[in-house]
């Protein structure tokens, strides 16, 4: 017969977990905190210069191009 705390909830057997259970318990735990880490590195206002220099780096030169051209924060047109 099981005893109270064996019949909890969040009661968890790790002597009877298999290579695949631990693997997946280790993925899901180092992506659980990587995007912890990602969501407050983006969302921290002293890291928004940071990234907004970034926002076109992928479209390379005619990005920066395009960016001049559009950007509502220079002269007014």
């Amino acid at each position: 017969m099981s005893t109270e705390k064996e019949m909890g909830y969040f009661y968890t057997d790790w002597a009877s977990m298999t290579v695949n259970d631990w693997v997946g318990l280790i993925v899901t735990v180092t992506v659980a905190l990587v995007l912890a880490v990602a969501y407050f590195l983006v969302f921290n206002p002293k890291n928004k210069e940071q990234l907004e220099s970034q926002r076109y780096l992928v479209d390379g030169v005619e990005g920066e191009k395009f960016l001049a051209e559009n950007s509502i924060h220079g002269e007014n047109k």
